[in-house]
């Protein structure tokens, strides 16, 4: 059966971020079902979500409590269109990001990418209405990503998505990235966001009048190598874009809602962005959904009688009921009990579990803040990152490194005995593929 399913999936099924044609030798995963932090193949073999499945599952496959909400919203509605419509899930899911971000009114779609656009596109729209079209430019951090839509595409400093759609988008300006790796030698992380701050100050000196919006993901930059920040740098940016009337977007779409030991990532600098975009882990794995709150200073711009100074936005899923309600779930479960707390627990559990993973002779830097831990591997193989994905399947583990970094981010759930699996397997694997 697996076999099967495998072949009619290369012949029929486009996969994401990949090249197809590595699947003649490196088979897909066949997933069956899944439950906690285990994902079972059609042959009943069983395999550790170390990665939370692209980080957007955050109390395990299968949470009981999400599942009976889908269930009893599927029973009353399942979907209606947004527009000249409403429902108690999208008021109520609205309701509760809005406490707990201080943002405004929520504007939905599906993905993280598509939560991008929407901020871009209301931040260069504020301006316009506000009698300053010229601000519609925005400034990235260097190696950022913040998806592959077009306008997405504008602000991510890929290499490989600029060589391949550079004349497709509207390249944005970028700055120095405060990752903490980049640090010269006796630098510490804070000093060197300072520095990165001082050349985000002197591009906005210059270009402060057509940039609308700096965009950055907080503390984290994940398809960077996970690519982690001090806090410092967050707060000399929204003091910077203060002083030169541009917005600051925090892009929370990976890591927020606890991964990096708080409920957003930027709650630990103190500050607040003008948009918040988020999704991943907003429904906890279940089902598709983003969204972007704004402060009310924006929603006000757009506030008028004139449909052209209306927001231009739309998705024909916008607010799914279902969605929103598994959302809702999700934000339940973090009321049941105090993750951050026992998230800390966990985490000291497993970085002790993943000492000699750490101080491997082949790792150059480790790192982990909150439910996230990355390692940097001394190795020049072109194929290391899906050689070793090849190998921790074997030792029964979904990884995926980002280039050269492996990194893990679990679902919040594991235990002992899972943490265990997952260090002691990634540490064979990794051994494996370095003989």
């Amino acid at each position: 059966m697996s076999q099967s399913l495998i072949e009619r999936s290369r012949r029929a099924v486009w996969h994401p971020c990949s090249q197809m044609k590595q699947h003649e030798t490196q088979p897909l995963l066949p997933v069956a079902r899944a439950e906690g932090v285990w994902l079972y193949d059609t042959e009943g073999k069983r395999y550790l979500d170390g990665i939370s499945s692209w980080w957007v599952n955050l109390f395990g496959h299968g949470h009981p409590h999400i599942k009976k909400a889908l269930v009893d919203q599927l029973d009353t509605l399942s979907h209606v269109m947004l527009a000249g419509c409403t429902h108690a899930p999208v008021v109520e899911l609205s309701e509760r990001l809005s406490a707990l971000t201080g943002l405004g009114h929520a504007f939905y779609a599906s993905d993280g990418a598509s939560a991008t656009e929407i901020a871009l596109k209301m931040s260069a729209h504020y301006w316009r209405n506000h009698g300053r079209p010229e601000k519609s430019r925005f400034i990235g951090l260097q190696h950022g990503y913040h998806g592959e839509t077009a306008g997405a595409l504008s602000v991510t400093d890929i290499p490989l998505f600029r060589e391949a759609y550079g004349p497709l988008v509207r390249v944005s300006a970028t700055v120095p990235s405060p990752d903490a790796r980049a640090a010269a030698e006796s630098v510490s992380a804070i000093d060197h966001a300072q520095h990165c701050a001082q050349a985000l100050q002197a591009y906005l000196e210059a270009h402060h009048a057509e940039t609308a919006a700096l965009i950055v993901e907080p503390l984290v930059q994940c398809a960077a190598g996970i690519a982690v920040h001090d806090p410092e740098y967050l707060r000399l940016a929204r003091a910077l874009c203060d002083r030169y009337e541009v917005h600051l977007v925090a892009d929370e779409i990976a890591v927020g809602f606890g991964r990096t030991g708080s409920l957003f990532a930027h709650q630990q600098a103190g500050i607040v962005p003008d948009f918040i975009c988020l999704s991943k882990g907003l429904t906890g794995g279940t089902m598709a959904l983003s969204t972007v709150l704004c402060t009310d200073a924006v929603f006000d711009a757009f506030y008028d009688d004139r449909t052209a100074r209306g927001f231009l936005h739309s998705h024909s899923y916008t607010g799914n009921p279902l969605a929103c309600r598994a959302a809702l779930a999700t934000l339940e479960i973090f009321d049941q009990e105090d993750w951050m707390a026992r998230n800390r627990t966990t985490a000291a559990r497993l970085s002790a579990l993943c000492e000699p993973l750490a101080t491997h002779e082949k790792v150059l830097r480790s790192r982990q803040l909150g439910m996230l831990w990355a390692f940097d591997i001394a190795t020049d193989d072109p194929k290391f990152a899906s050689r070793y994905h090849a190998a921790a399947l074997k030792h029964g583990l979904l990884l995926r490194p980002i280039g050269n970094t492996l990194y893990f981010m679990p679902p919040y759930v594991i235990d002992e005995a899972e943490s265990q699996w997952l260090a002691q397997g990634a540490l064979s694997a990794l051994n494996e593929v370095l003989l």
